[in-house]
Order: C-alpha cells, then structure tokens, then sequence
C-alpha cells in the first residue's frame, strides 16, 4: 500500500475513538498525540505535522457534532478534512489534444513515467506518441521503445543524434496528426545551467500544454525546494511524484511539494506500467484512513468490464444460473483492475484487514483457479456437477497440479454459487444490485 506505515498507524489511531465509550477531551489530545507521531514518521514536515494537529484538536473539541452524527464520527470526519486541506485542492488535468513535456533530475523515474502516463491516456480512448528526446543517456531510446511496444504507442527517436532540439522538431511533425504528444527530456546529477538551458530550448519548440516534473518520494521534504527550483527554471505546471508506495519519506515529499505553487497531479504506486494514479487529496486520504474509495474503484472496473457483460454476470448470479466460465470471467475483470491488494484498498472497510502477504497469496491461488479452468472442458465448464474423481484426475494431470487444489477450487465455486443463490432469494438485494445498473427491478 502507498504510505503503508503511515496509514497503518492513522488507522490504528482512529480505531482508539470506535471502541470508546464517549469521546472526551483528554482521548481527543491522545488521539492528536497519535497523529502528530503518525505524521512525523512519515517525514512530514515538522511545521505541518504541528500545525495538523493543533487544528484537528481545536475543531474535535470546541466543534459540536452536526445533527444525525455520533462524536466518534466527527472526530473522523475532521481528521479526514485537516488531512485533506494538508495536500491542497486537486488541480484538473484535461482529457483532450495537448503536448505534455517531462523534466527531472537523472535517476528519477521519467523514462517509466512517460510510458505510464501514456497508458493511463490511451485507456481514455486518445491517440499518443512519445518522443525520446534524452540524447545524453546511452540506450534511453531503446527503453523508450520498449516501453511503448508494451503500450502499444509509437515513439520517435534518433540514438544517433545528440542534438535533442532537432529531434524533438522532427518527431512533432511525425504526430502532427495525433491527438497528445509526450516529450521525455534527459536529466542530469543537479539542475545546471546545461540542463536548464536544453530544457528552455525544447520547450521553446515544443511549446507545450504541460511541463510535468518526474520526482522520486525517496527525497522527502527536499521534494519542495526542488520543485521550487525547477519551476522557477521552466515554469512546471505539476509534478508527478514516482515511488510512492515503497518510500518511509512519501509523507515528506507529499506535504513539501504541495505547499510549493506546484501541485501533485499523479502519483507512481508501483512497479507496472499500470501504477500510476491521478492525485485526489479526498480519495487519497479516504484509503489512507481505511474509509475505501469507491468512486475509483468504479472508474477502474468500467474500463476493465463491459457493462452490458456485467449486466448478464448479474442476472445469472441472481437466478442462480452461475458457472465456473462465469466465475472465471470475475477474475479476469478483478486481475486488469491491478493488484488484488490495492483492490482491496477501495473498498470501505477492507483496507489493513488481510495479514501482511496474504493479498499476494491471494492474488497466485486465483492465478492458479484459471490454470484449472483452462484445463477443464466447455461441458464441464458450464455443469460442474459433471466434474467427479475421474474428471478431477484428468484435470490435474493437464494442469500440472494436484487433486486437492481442484477440490478447492469447486468448493470455492460451490461457495460463491449458494451466495448467489441467497441473494436470489432476497427480492431487495435484488432491486439494489440491478439499479446499480439502471434498469430498476429484476424479473426472474
């Protein structure tokens, strides 16, 4: 998880407050104690940290709960609010034709950045192209390819010329006719007068709608005078913060960069080319603090799932009418949306409940589930009432597996399918399930 440390500990604060019998002013310093040290940790800086927490003890204290709301829940509330107000309003970041410039020092994580940030547009439905315009790093434009053969999105180079002005000329009158163009600039150790002036040069040329500043969170509170520096430099529009999830100093650069005029636009949350994630402060701190985040949660499963297949899964899992080729179309869905533990960071509730490895355990047995299905037939596939001890066998040998794993997976199916048959039964979970989909009530 991104700032697991961090979230760990403001979760484990919170929960002090749900298993109080009234909230009194001596739990609330307790509380504020908790956080201060929480933030601390993480590398905020001290002002801030100090600041967040005489705010959060004044309104907890001196603040009455609005009406309909438990005083437990509005201690939550404000702690999510001050957390919140730390980070700065999100800035928005147009889905639409433009040229997006990246800058950073050497090391930071640009040439990654610019292939995830192309997937994360090409999933909006827009055509790219990426320009390699680093001519100082040996094989910067062979990583460049790379990555865009995975993304599927062309990229324009030349390893053989060092004048980086000529190639950034030449590949915007390649995708002239492209709806974005993402220009990746070389770095160096420090923010020198060579560098400065290349980046002046190119963006001169390329005149773009945004200049992102690639950084890596390892560098905690320095984030902000380095942000600072490169925006008086070339004028930087946001800053895309990488390295997030693995960093004890996420915390610092988080809070440094966004006091700065220079705001957070996405944040790397991983190795893949899918971990990038566009920075909402009440999203973020939502999943920090264990309350979910539903809302990308969604947005996530409606570019991985097709709605008119998930209607159908609906109605079969409420008629009862629920296969394994059903089962293993959910876990597909559930695999594109990412890693099954971030998954489960957005969902109210369910974020530090499974044991440390436990998600990645998870994450192989479904891997292993699909290695079985494929392995059975379509007949048993669609009956698996058909699948007994000479079947099992069969299947086992032609999966390279044991016996007992197959039993488990049949077991979890029959488990899933009496759920489902449950909520058959239950006409208002019906009707609550189906307006998910717009379409009122379900005849069966």
């Amino acid at each position: 998880m991104v700032l697991e440390k961090l979230g760990d500990a403001l979760r484990e604060t919170l929960r002090k407050i749900a298993g109080a019998s009234h909230i009194s002013p001596e739990l609330i310093k307790e509380l504020v104690r908790d956080i201060q040290r929480a933030l601390l940790q993480s590398d905020v800086n001290v002002k801030l940290a100090l600041d967040l927490s005489k705010k959060i003890e004044s309104r907890a204290i001196d603040e009455k709960p609005p009406a309909g709301m438990t005083g437990r829940e509005h201690v939550v509330r404000i702690v999510h609010q001050e957390l919140v107000s730390a980070l700065g309003k999100p800035r928005n970041f147009k889905l639409g034709p433009q040229k997006i410039m990246l800058v950073g020092l050497y090391g930071q994580g640009k040439t990654t950045t610019t292939g995830k940030l192309a997937k994360h547009l090409k999933k909006k439905g827009l055509t790219l192209g990426l320009i390699a315009a680093d001519v100082h790093r040996p094989a910067a434009y062979d990583q460049l390819s790379q990555i865009g053969d995975q993304i599927q999105v062309p990229v324009f180079g030349d390893s053989k010329n060092t004048d980086a002005s000529k190639v950034v000329s030449d590949g915007l009158k390649e995708y002239e006719d492209l709806d974005i163009v993402i220009v990746d600039t070389a770095g160096r150790h420090a923010l020198d007068e060579d560098l400065i002036n290349e980046m002046k040069s190119v963006s001169h040329i390329v005149t773009p709608d945004e200049i992102f500043l690639v950084m890596d969170a390892t560098v905690g509170q320095q984030a902000g005078p380095q942000a600072q520096a490169f925006h008086d430099a070339v004028g930087i529009t946001g800053v895309i913060l990488t390295k997030l999830d693995g960093s004890a100093k996420g915390g610092g650069a988080l809070s440094a960069v966004a006091v700065t005029k220079a705001p957070i636009i996405f944040v790397g949350t991983g190795e893949s080319l899918d971990s990038l994630e566009k920075l909402d402060p009440d999203r973020f701190i939502s999943r920090l603090l264990g309350m979910g985040d539903l809302q990308t949660l969604l947005e996530r499963a409606e570019e991985v799932i097709d709605a008119s297949t998930a209607e159908d899964t609906a109605k079969k899992m409420l008629s009862g009418k629920f296969t394994l080729i059903d089962m293993r179309e959910q876990m597909e869905a559930l695999t594109k949306m990412g890693p099954l533990g971030k998954v489960m960071e957005m969902v109210p509730g369910m974020s530090g409940m499974m044991k440390k490895g436990q998600a990645e355990e998870t994450q192989k047995r479904l891997e292993k589930f699909k290695v079985l299905m494929n392995s059975m037939t379509k007949e048993e596939l669609e009956n698996p009432k058909l699948i007994k001890r000479s079947r099992i066998e069969r299947i086992a040998l032609g999966s390279g597996s044991d016996t007992q794993e197959i039993r488990e997976l049949l077991k979890q199916y029959n488990q899933s399918r009496k759920m489902m048959s449950n909520l058959g039964g239950n006409r208002r979970m019906q009707q609550r399930m189906m307006k998910q989909f717009g379409k009122g009530d379900l005849k069966l």
